[in-house]
């Protein structure tokens, strides 16, 4: 079958009404843009079609168009800068204009619409086929259509106009089914009305809809396929709408997960990405974040409130509460948390235990090894059954490059040392606690690289009773003295002591 199908996605618009300086479709939510939403469910529909009847996907950028270009190119599609942006009837000539002419039908899409499912897709393009139309329009029934163009039919049941929302007249209040910008076209029937639309609008801009007037005047016919889900239809114009999608998204892959076996509590805590494999009787506890390409084997436990970004699990792995794991890899078995630090390509092996306030940085941790307390291991290789003790530092940086710490097999590690890189210690080796280690150790010996110790007896008795003398002075009242006395004369106060001096002349006097 030649390829007569072409997807075309508009994706050029800024997106004022989010008050962003990002374009519209670059904004995320459940976890990707939501453009790559679109072009992942293009892709689907491209594998579900058979790639024989669809020519490929083209995005029709603008705004930002370098940013939305790579995205596109990420998922295999093509870019079709329009500039300036003068709607979507003007994105979608520009799209014509590029186009290989095998091209007979064009699927549009709205980049900002990422909730469409690929069976919805299929019945819009069924519907077309089947029909003979000149243009088909994905609908949908809406309790509360307000912000939405409405599906204005003819007695015979065809689409005679989308009616925009503030072009409404009185009697077209009242209706119920809305446009959801998804469109599937005859080519040859669109072309030329193209360069008939105008601007006489509140945007003076090229609205598309306004060639489903144009088409029924020309006789030609349009139909509508209702979608089952009216939550499908749902854009982005606004940070409420935004944060609604993110969560119906995130919904999805919730329910998918359980219907696979996987045990979620509280769901709607959860941030899960679509990229995100679980194996069954897998359990996540709530608040988890699990992102990127994050892979969870069997039997695995998340505990609450960890954040995964493409890490890969075993089976039987456990992360307890707390727990930031970053690229990095976990084998069967392994035990980590809370509050552990992984990142930068961690290579935890099968049996391994990493335990609280533990970071390891680009290291291997090999089976059966444990740093269980309050440990940096940074550049490092630890052997098989080693035992790093709390407060254990691999002191990887001087200032200008990083070095390797190496820790063969069955080496115990004391509290508190530090391993000053490059450094390697043999296996079966003992190093005490306490100690900054800075050579290489051999094979089952003992290092201790510490300062000796010195008692010396009283000093802290002594020392306490210095300072209970200086507080005790300190605390002593000042000693009290008398004011002075104007002097007779009124030229001054009498000094104390002369007085006293006067004093005692007088008294001798009057004993002789």
């Amino acid at each position: 079958m030649p390829a007569e199908l072409a997807l075309v996605v508009l994706a050029a618009g800024k997106g004022t009404r989010l008050k962003s300086a990002r374009a519209k479709v670059l904004h995320q939510a459940g976890g990707l843009p939501l453009i790559a939403h679109v072009l992942r469910t293009a892709a689907q529909l491209r594998r579900a079609q058979g790639r024989g009847s669809v020519m490929g996907a083209w995005v029709v950028v603008g705004h930002q168009a370098e940013r939305v270009r790579q995205v596109a190119e990420t998922f295999g599609a093509g870019a079709i800068l329009q500039q300036p942006q003068l709607g979507t009837g003007h994105a979608v000539g520009r799209a014509l204009a590029v186009l290989p002419r095998s091209v007979a039908r064009l699927l549009v899409l709205p980049g900002d619409a990422p909730l469409f499912q690929v069976e919805s897709l299929q019945a819009l393009l069924q519907t077309q086929s089947n029909s003979g139309a000149a243009a088909a329009v994905l609908t949908a029934q809406r309790d509360d259509p307000h912000g939405y163009g409405r599906i204005v039919r003819g007695l015979s049941g065809e689409v005679e106009a989308i009616v925009e929302q503030g072009a409404l007249a009185a009697d077209e209040r009242g209706l119920r089914e809305v446009n959801s910008g998804v469109y599937c076209f005859d080519r040859a029937q669109l072309a030329p009305l193209l360069g008939r639309l105008g601007r006489q609008n509140i945007h003076r801009e090229y609205y598309l809809t306004d060639v489903i007037a144009l088409l029924r005047r020309g006789g030609q016919k349009v139909v509508a396929c209702v979608a089952a889900d009216p939550g499908e239809i749902l854009g982005v114009n606004t940070p409420a709408e935004l944060a609604r999608v993110d969560a119906i998204l995130r919904r999805r892959k919730a329910e998918a997960l359980m219907n696979c076996g996987v045990t979620l509590y509280q769901p709607e805590t959860q941030a899960i990405d679509p990229d995100v494999s679980i194996g069954s009787d897998t359990i996540v506890e709530r608040g988890v974040e699990l992102r990127g390409s994050t892979r969870l084997g069997r039997r695995c436990r998340i505990g609450a409130f960890s954040i995964l970004v493409n890490a890969h699990l075993a089976d039987d792995v456990t992360v307890r509460p707390h727990c930031l794991v970053l690229n990095s890899r976990l084998g069967a078995g392994v035990t980590v948390g809370p509050f552990a630090h992984l990142r930068d390509g961690a290579d935890i092996r099968a049996g391994a235990r990493i335990g609280n306030y533990v970071e390891v940085k680009k290291s291997v941790v090999r089976e059966g090894a444990k740093a269980l307390h309050l440990t940096y291991l940074g550049d490092a290789t630890v052997g098989r059954k080693t035992n790093v003790g709390a407060g254990t530092i691999t002191c990887n940086y001087d200032g200008q490059a990083k070095h390797p710490t190496t820790i063969a097999d069955d080496v115990f590690v004391g509290s508190g040392t530090e391993l000053v890189a490059p450094v390697k210690v043999g296996r079966g080796a003992y190093i005490a606690a306490g100690s900054t280690v800075t050579d290489n150790i051999p094979a089952n010996a003992l290092a201790i690289a510490r300062g000796r110790q010195v008692n010396k007896r009283g000093w802290a008795r002594n020392r306490r009773r210095m300072l209970a003398t200086a507080k005790a002075r300190k605390d002593e009242p000042a000693v009290a003295v008398r004011p002075a006395t104007p002097s007779k004369s009124g030229r001054g106060a009498r000094h104390p002591r002369r007085g006293r001096r006067r004093q005692a002349r007088r008294r001798s006097r009057r004993r002789r």
